[in-house]
């Protein structure tokens, strides 16, 4: 009886308390987990290599595939030029998926906003902005916003 007091009480036989974690929030299963958001090199032109030196990277926190048709990544404007939206792809268990400003060939791990065209072409704000990754019916999964003049990119 007294061991059984003991138990109920959170105290073992061996004298150790057993005391019980806290329960933390889960991030979401699809985050964004880095904004390169000053493509290296000055000045920018806006060649789609520069425009490729920008990206966000997400990945997929959980064990299963997941589809990302019709999710969208964009920056806090408003502006509609300014919205990438995942055609067909999965993002595999634990994988990771950049999706960099400038023109490419899509893969399983890289896909292209498609942008060109100067200056005008970026995506990212040099030294504050927010990116949103909304799932194909519009809810937010994830955001991250930075405000530096000092870092070229974010891990969020």
């Amino acid at each position: 009886m007294f061991i059984r007091s003991l138990l109920k009480a959170g105290v073992l036989a061996a004298g150790v308390v057993v005391v019980a974690q806290p329960a933390y929030a889960a991030g979401p299963a699809i985050q964004i987990t880095k904004i390169y958001y000053d493509s290296p090199g000055s000045p920018d032109f806006g060649a789609n290599s520069s425009l490729n030196g920008e990206y966000v990277q997400i990945k997929n926190m959980t064990k299963k595939a997941v589809g990302l048709k019709g999710w969208t990544l964009r920056d806090k404007t408003n502006r509609s030029d300014h919205v990438y939206t995942f055609g067909t792809f999965t993002l595999g268990a634990g994988k990771t998926v950049t999706v960099r400003t400038g023109k490419g060939k899509n893969t399983t791990s890289t896909r292209y906003w498609g942008r060109s065209g100067g200056t005008l072409a970026y995506i990212w704000n040099q030294s504050k902005d927010t990116a949103y990754l909304r799932n194909s019916s519009g809810t937010l999964v994830d955001s991250c916003s930075y405000n530096s003049t000092r870092d070229d990119y974010k891990i969020c």
